[in-house]
């Protein structure tokens, strides 16, 4: 569906699902660089087409509440999700081979072999920073919207705001160690998730940790 769409109406999308609190016309003309009546006109045909919806208003410090504007579950369904529909079929076929039990293990196995055939393309990483960066690169080509971050104390995290797995992991989070498998491999860390779309949370959030010797 994005892809029918001219390029204004993209970046408009994409910055909405970044701000998943919403957006104001007057952000939304900021973030764009383009007039108010321009972002207006936008909002209305994203609207009718039950991408957009108005959400809560804000106050504007005296002035009359800002409206903000946020993307619908079909907004969030629009952006290309470029393998989920792959990783459908892999679950169905662990399930029947090996049962729910060894679900997790064997995710996590494909996971990894997904992050060597990769890595195999990248020989000239070397420390863990350059591996994160990387890794952030990769999932956003698949799909993730994924960037780097930066926590208060100075550790370096990566967000995603498009999960490819979101409606499955809706289902059985158990699809999460696929993700878990890759990441852990491609980096050389132990991953740990401290926030997830699945379970509530505005983005997905990864640590890389140092492995145990």
């Amino acid at each position: 569906m994005v892809n029918k769409m001219g390029a204004r109406q993209k970046q408009l999308l994409k910055l909405l699902r970044g701000n998943r609190t919403g957006m104001s016309v007057d952000e939304l003309s900021k973030g764009l660089e383009i007039t108010r009546n321009a972002v207006r006109q936008h909002l209305a045909s994203l609207e009718a087409a039950g991408l957009i919806a108005a959400g809560v208003t804000r106050p504007s410090g005296g002035g009359r509440p800002q409206q903000l504007y946020v993307l619908t579950e079909l907004g969030q369904e629009s952006f290309p999700r470029q393998y989920s529909w792959l990783a459908q079929l892999v679950v169905a076929s662990v399930q029947r081979e090996e049962g729910a039990e060894n679900m997790r293990k064997r995710l996590n196995g494909i996971g990894a072999g997904i992050a060597r055939q990769i890595r195999s393309q990248y020989p000239e990483l070397t420390t863990q920073q350059e591996k994160v960066q990387k890794l952030a690169e990769v999932m956003d080509q698949l799909g993730y919207n994924a960037r780097n971050a930066t926590l208060p104390g100075g550790e370096a995290v990566i967000e995603a705001d498009n999960c490819v797995f979101h409606q499955m992991a809706v289902k059985d989070l158990e699809i999460c160690h696929l993700d878990k498998g890759l990441m852990e491999t491609f980096t050389d860390t132990k991953v740990e998730q401290h926030e997830c779309m699945a379970r509530g949370g505005d983005l997905c959030r990864f640590r890389f940790l140092p492995k145990k010797e």
